[in-house]
């Protein structure tokens, strides 16, 4: 994919931080991921990923479980979701850059799909989606080298960021975004994939009880009850709109199933067991033969 035209990327605030700011170690530290992952079974078409956002020290193997699915299959575009970790007054975010750039290069901005969400959601409920610029979320930014990775012939972005977390949100937008995908030209598959870590600072036998919960909840597949059960307490996660809107949408793609690819808290790295950091990665997929025919 040329991205020679593009002139207006996003600087990468989080590059030597969150991950390598050399191509080549950034490139092997995700190579040596997938190298050591293991991707589980599951059945039919692939429509989207869960993947948590942390550092990759501490989410990177996590992350390569489900991403691994991606190796040897190419997708035109991504569309990514992610909270946002900074307030902003709008409820719905994007990016008013061409592209996002990353030390793998620079991943274009699908400028067009983006337009037309935004009339889709505006002629819905009247949202918009309000482009933002320098924006500092690293919970969007992090996927992008593992995708940069996985999917070599590059793939047009299409990059959200939820500030209302609210079911309603999640329900309204997964509508659009259903139109947006049937509205791609056939053969154009997209990609769904949300970005969330789950609970934060318990212990991690509490962790693992209130992680547990949002894996049954996934499965279920039913974003009422996904909600629900939130709401009493049973889970957490800072990108749970994300996955409900990611979830909801390959629901209405025709998914029917989501494999647990891989899941471990933060003690794996620090050995510290009295407050962790949950890290879950998902795979959805769906029996259909070709969503895009």
């Amino acid at each position: 994919m040329d991205t020679a035209k593009l002139t207006d990327p996003r600087p990468s605030p989080i590059a030597g931080t969150w991950y390598p700011d050399r191509p080549e170690s950034l490139r092997g530290m995700i190579e040596g991921f997938l190298e050591e992952a293991a991707l589980p079974a599951f059945e039919g078409q692939l429509v989207g990923l869960i993947a948590p956002h942390a550092g990759y020290i501490y989410s990177g193997l996590t992350a390569a479980h489900a991403f691994k699915a991606l190796l040897g299959k190419q997708f035109a575009r991504v569309i990514l979701l992610s909270p946002s970790h900074q307030p902003y007054r709008q409820p719905l975010l994007t990016t008013s850059h061409d592209a996002y750039s990353t030390p793998l290069g620079l991943v274009p901005v699908d400028r067009e799909a983006l337009a037309r969400l935004n009339e889709l959601l505006k002629e819905s409920n009247g949202v918009e989606l309000a482009a933002v610029r320098r924006d500092q979320e690293h919970s969007l930014e992090i996927e992008l080298p593992f995708l940069q990775v996985t999917q070599p012939n590059g793939f047009w972005l299409v990059p959200l960021m939820m500030v209302d977390q609210s079911a309603s949100m999640a329900r309204l937008l997964s509508a659009a975004l259903l139109k947006l995908i049937q509205s791609f030209p056939p053969k154009e598959n997209a990609l769904l994939l949300a970005s969330s870590d789950l609970s934060h600072f318990y212990s991690e036998r509490a962790a693992n009880r209130l992680d547990g919960n949002l894996a049954d909840a996934l499965q279920e597949f039913d974003l009422n009850a996904f909600y629900q059960r939130k709401q009493h307490g049973e889970m957490e996660a800072c990108g749970f709109a994300p996955m409900a809107t990611v979830l909801q949408t390959s629901r209405l793609l025709g998914a029917e199933q989501v494999t647990v690819a891989d899941y471990r808290t933060s003690a794996a790295v620090t050995g510290d067991r009295s407050s962790v950091v949950g890290y879950l990665s998902a795979i959805i997929s769906t029996g259909k033969a070709d969503l895009y025919a």
